[in-house]
């Protein structure tokens, strides 16, 4: 299985855009989110991945077919560099369980190396799973994760530093 992760053009906006509604398809069941009267849910943020700096846009692929996408947003939290976050991952339904996520993450930290942020909506059990279980075994327990609960938000979050270039996946 060959998995190719590579930065989105502008002229990707469009299938990025029709791949993150099976992303909030999927993400409904959490959030109990609707579509528009167009049958859309939309992602409102979508072209400040080409507008505004510290957004990357990814496309997943796994031997050549859209396997799904990553969005890479860098937040100042006045810690002087930025902290790197997982605005939105998302992996088809047909590629999980497959090492592909584990696989896409540890990439994502190997290129952009410092602080990390991963934030999961209080819900998403798979997602906290996921995302736990990944970043125990990058960073080999070196981690801080943190429940918060509030009226806005609700979820955890796991904040950690990287390396860049030395995933540490066995």
């Amino acid at each position: 299985m060959e998995i190719e992760l590579r930065g989105a053009e502008i002229n990707d906006k469009p299938v990025l855009r029709n791949l993150f509604e099976l992303y909030q398809y999927d993400f409904s069941e959490y959030e109990n989110s609707d579509v528009d009267e167009h049958g859309l849910y939309g992602y409102r943020y979508l072209d400040h991945y080409w507008t505004e700096p510290g957004r990357y846009p990814f496309l997943i692929r796994v031997d050549g077919r859209l396997a799904g996408f990553v969005l890479v947003r860098e937040l100042h939290e006045g810690h002087g560099s930025p902290t790197h976050s997982i605005a939105e991952f998302f992996v088809m339904r047909k590629y999980r369980r497959r090492g592909v996520g584990r696989e896409v993450a540890r990439r994502i930290f190997d290129q952009f190396p410092g602080r990390w942020r991963v934030a999961i909506e209080k819900n998403n059990l798979p997602a906290q799973s996921f995302w736990h279980r990944v970043i125990e075994e990058y960073t080999g327990g070196d981690f801080e994760e943190m429940r918060l609960e509030g009226e806005e938000w609700s979820g955890v979050v796991y904040v950690f530093r990287t390396e860049g270039g030395a995933g540490r996946f066995e």
